[in-house]
């Protein structure tokens, strides 16, 4: 990839992406903002860049989340493509309206203050384990096994079966990437057809056994307008739940300690300040979004950016270049963890906005505080290993030594 900013906007496409980008993405998001914040690519889709562009795009219902017409040629009849077109966050109304309406009570400030017990409870549970040790991943031993002890006991899916929940989760999430290789389908059809199929048991169970303050007994019995969700539906919408409060939490996570770790002076702020942990969160959610990459269709012809498109053009909104747009946030390419107003877009916006998003912060609030104020001479044992992908940005391991 070229080292000239303005050849490198000229060159990006999705399709030929690198190590160099996946690595370390941004420099190629600054050149697109400046040089082509509205570049079209080899397939004659977008790639938006600017913060003002995503965030009209987001607020425009005549862009569509409905990706059968992406993924139809992309997965072909496939569990992949049953799954991301059946559930929540690839569908417009009346589908997503009517899942979101029965979802939203789990993740109200209410209902999620009665989890932060269990959480807390969670994290100092790994963090006695890591302290035995004098060591720990980062990844492996900490952010990643939250979401999923979280997201399992919302679904009621017994310890004992939860082992396989991320394999699950990284092999249907890792489809999404812009190429898709043969074995990364084959594993993301296996996981959906796995995951499916243990759902239906759970959901054969809890029809016989329902549960109070239980979501997955909440989707089964809920309607909307008087109708209820399909079994299909709801198989699906319940994987979605695991891999939307999963992948984007351990990113969030890893990627906030992680920051810390390399901006020391913002971290010996935040040990001196805890009360500035919620501040902090906003700040590691815009600096390293954990979900790099949206997509939207013209539903009719429109115009972005001073740019026509007509109806069917597929779009790239690029969240983690909009999130260090610098007519938005000044210096942004610094880390600030007291930066005020911090009106990132990790979450989204509009009607798509996630539904799980006081979730996510409350983990990210009480996790990466508890790990800084457990172990505050913690540091790097090694080097870390990046996820290597460009939509979900994020750490396979970080190996941390405590004192």
């Amino acid at each position: 990839m070229s080292n000239n900013p303005a050849s490198r906007a000229a060159d990006f496409d999705l399709s030929k992406i690198d190590q160099t980008f996946l690595d370390d993405p941004f420099p190629t998001y600054a050149a697109l903002r400046e040089h082509d914040p509205v570049h079209r690519c080899l397939d004659g889709s977008y790639f938006l860049t600017r913060y003002a562009d995503v965030m009209a795009v987001y607020r425009d219902r005549r862009f569509s989340s409905d990706k059968k017409a992406e993924f139809g040629p992309k997965f072909g009849d496939t569990p992949l493509y049953r799954h991301h077109t059946t559930s929540l966050v690839f569908n417009d109304p009346p589908l997503h309206t009517r899942v979101r309406k029965l979802l939203s009570p789990a993740f109200t400030p209410r209902a999620l203050s009665v989890l932060e017990p269990r959480f807390v409870e969670l994290v100092d549970m790994l963090l006695d384990d890591a302290e035995s040790r004098g060591e720990m991943d980062l990844i492996g031993g900490f952010a990643s096994a939250l979401p999923v002890e979280i997201i399992g006991d919302m679904l009621g899916v017994p310890r004992a079966d939860r082992g396989p929940l991320r394999g699950w989760s990284l092999a249907i999430l890792g489809a999404l990437e812009p190429v898709l290789s043969e074995e990364v389908a084959r594993h993301g059809n296996d996981a959906v057809t796995e995951f499916s199929a243990y759902l239906h048991e759970l959901i054969v169970d809890r029809r016989k056994n329902p549960r109070d303050e239980d979501v997955l007994t909440a989707l089964i019995v809920g309607e909307v307008d008087g109708e209820q969700l399909s079994d299909e539906e709801l198989i699906q919408n319940c994987i979605f739940l695991l891999n939307a409060g999963h992948e984007t939490t351990t990113n969030l996570i890893g990627n906030g300690i992680a920051a810390l770790i390399e901006y020391p002076d913002e971290r010996q702020k935040l040990q001196e300040n805890p009360d500035l942990i919620t501040a902090a969160v906003e700040e590691f959610l815009r600096f390293e979004s954990s979900n790099q990459l949206g997509n939207r269709r013209a539903s009719e012809d429109v115009e972005i950016g001073g740019v026509g498109m007509p109806a069917g053009t597929f779009i790239t909104l690029c969240i983690g270049a909009a999130n260090r747009d610098p007519a938005e946030f000044p210096d942004p390419d610094r880390l600030d963890i007291t930066r005020t107003p911090n009106r990132h877009l990790a979450f989204g916006a509009g009607i798509h906005a996630c539904a799980g998003m006081t979730l996510a912060r409350m983990e990210g609030r009480i996790a990466i505080g508890r790990l800084l104020q457990r172990f505050p001479e913690l540091k790097p044992n090694g080097a870390p290993k990046r996820g290597g992908r460009a939509r979900f940005r994020g750490y396979l391991s970080y190996p941390l030594t405590l004192a």
